[in-house]
Parts: structure tokens; sequence; C-alpha cells
């Protein structure tokens, strides 16, 4: 995978971390750096262990799926960016009095908003065609990637939640999941028609 689809992945990923990440900043009254840098480590930590796991697992079934890895990589990603756009496209308001501090809120969060990436480390896994050693490399390398994404998104949008309040609401998650949807589409065209 060439590093702009990564990127762009990442970045489609990172989006439900950025969008918890400005609602704790939203409820936190005074954010110091120790708060939205604990915030970030979380999303960002398991971001990575989530899509590492995900593209270890997928590694031992990959042998067999070569054939459909292409459909296999399209839909995980099309049903995960459709989940996306539309858990934020029907969503409510509700308030949440849970501390976003705590380290309980925070893992249960972090495990909510990183899900998708464990699909999105399966589909890697049904792309992959080196051996182990190529295969572990990869995934470490583009875990490495998620992780990073999602930890500068997230401590950005724990000021930017502070700073300017409800400003973006559900729009960062349909982005996120435009983003996933497109890229499933591109893989599928490439491997089908290139």
């Amino acid at each position: 995978m060439d590093i702009i689809s990564l990127l762009f992945i990442s970045v489609g990923l990172a989006m439900d971390a950025f969008s918890v990440a400005v609602t704790d900043g939203i409820i936190l009254k005074h954010i110091k750096i120790r708060n939205a840098l604990k915030i970030a480590l979380y999303f960002g930590i398991f971001q990575f262990g989530m899509l590492f796991l995900g593209d270890m697992l997928g590694s031992v079934f990959a042998g067999f799926i070569k054939s459909v890895d292409h459909w296999i990589a399209f839909v995980l990603l099309s049903v995960i960016g459709g989940k996306m756009i539309y858990d934020a496209m029907s969503e409510e308001e509700e308030e949440n009095h849970a501390n976003p501090l705590s380290d309980k809120t925070l893992v249960v969060l972090a495990i909510a908003t990183s899900i998708d990436a464990l699909a999105v480390g399966i589909s890697f896994a049904a792309m992959g065609d080196g051996g182990f050693t190529t295969q572990l490399s990869d995934a470490l390398f583009a875990s490495g990637v998620v992780g990073v994404v999602a930890f500068l998104f997230s401590f950005v949008g724990v000021y930017i939640g502070n700073k300017c309040g409800n400003l973006f609401g559900n729009k960062s998650e349909i982005f996120g999941g435009i983003v996933l949807v497109g890229i499933g589409v591109k893989i599928l065209v490439e491997h089908l028609f290139f």
C-alpha cells in the first residue's frame, strides 16, 4: 500500500478519536497539556494496537483469501465507513457525565474508537503479499502511522473542543466515513481493472 493511501486511511480512522477528543475538550473547563497528552496517548496507543492485532490475526488467514482480498478490503472499509456516516447522521445529543480523564473512561472510549482499526488491520493482512517478516515490518509501520495520526488528531481535538465548543459536531465523523469508503472503492477498482 502506498503512503498516501495509508495516510488517508489513518485520517479516516482518527476521526472517531478526534470527535471524542473534541467532546472531551468541551467537557473539560480548563485544559492542561498533560490532560491533552493523556487523552491523545490513549487514542494513539489503542489505534496502533488494534490495527497491529488485526493485521497479525488477518495474516493467518491471508493465504486462504488471496483471490478475494480486494473484495474483503472493499467490504470492510465500506461497512466501517458507512456505519460511521450512519452513526454520525442518526445520533442524538446526549449528556456525558463521565470524567473524560479517568483511566476507565479513556480505556472504554479508546477501545470503542479503535474497533474500526482492528477490521482495517485484517483487510491490510488480506492485501499483503510478503512473508511473515515483511508482514511484521509492514504491520508495525502501518500501525505506527495510524497511531501517530490518531495521537495528533486527538491532541488537537481536545484543544479545539475546549476553545471552539461544539463547532464540528459529527461532521468530522462523516468525513472519516467518506474517506474509508473512498479508499475501499479505490482498492477494489485497482484490483479489478489495473
